[in-house]
């Protein structure tokens, strides 16, 4: 059985990356002006292969100026709603890691913040989901194609990578 911590854990990291993806390419440094617009994200700053999640297959669209400002203010505007909700999953975690399990009222904290948290992943997947569509009407049919076959081939790496363990 996994314990709750755990899982806690688990829907802090995945808040943590969406977050990091949202905060990165919103507030990433201005690029070299030699760098070209395929190396970089819509803020102008180095994609990362780690930062972003699938986001930063994008990078390898070849976006266009125009294209990287659209995607940087719609990732600017939901900068907020994100860092909301990573910091009401950092109070849940405070609230377990300060809560003992000889507390009297331990099973109660953990059956709110269980439920805070249930809440906050379905505001996340839905904020994360809301953002991939705005992103993506941003892309021409072509660049669409294209990210439709790296997605494969990223998922196809993702399953590689699960069986491998």
């Amino acid at each position: 059985m996994t314990s709750i911590r755990t899982v806690l854990a688990g829907t802090l990291l995945a808040g943590g990356a969406l977050l990091t993806a949202a905060v990165g390419l919103s507030s990433a440094s201005a690029a070299d002006e030699s760098t070209a617009p395929a190396a970089t994200t819509p803020s102008g700053g180095h994609w990362h292969h780690h930062r972003g999640g699938m986001l930063h297959l994008y990078s390898k669209l070849g976006l266009t100026t125009e294209q990287q400002a659209s995607i940087k203010s719609i990732m600017t505007a939901a900068r907020p709603q994100m860092k909301t909700m990573h910091q009401q999953m950092m109070a849940n975690h405070l609230k377990m890691l300060q809560t003992s399990p000889s507390d009297p009222n331990y099973a109660s904290v953990v059956a709110e913040v269980a439920q805070s948290n249930a809440t906050l992943a379905s505001q996340r997947t839905t904020q994360a989901s809301e953002l991939a569509a705005q992103a993506y009407a941003v892309l021409t049919p072509t660049q669409k194609t294209q990210l439709a076959t790296l997605q494969a081939q990223w998922a196809a790496k993702a399953a590689a990578r699960q069986t491998a363990q």
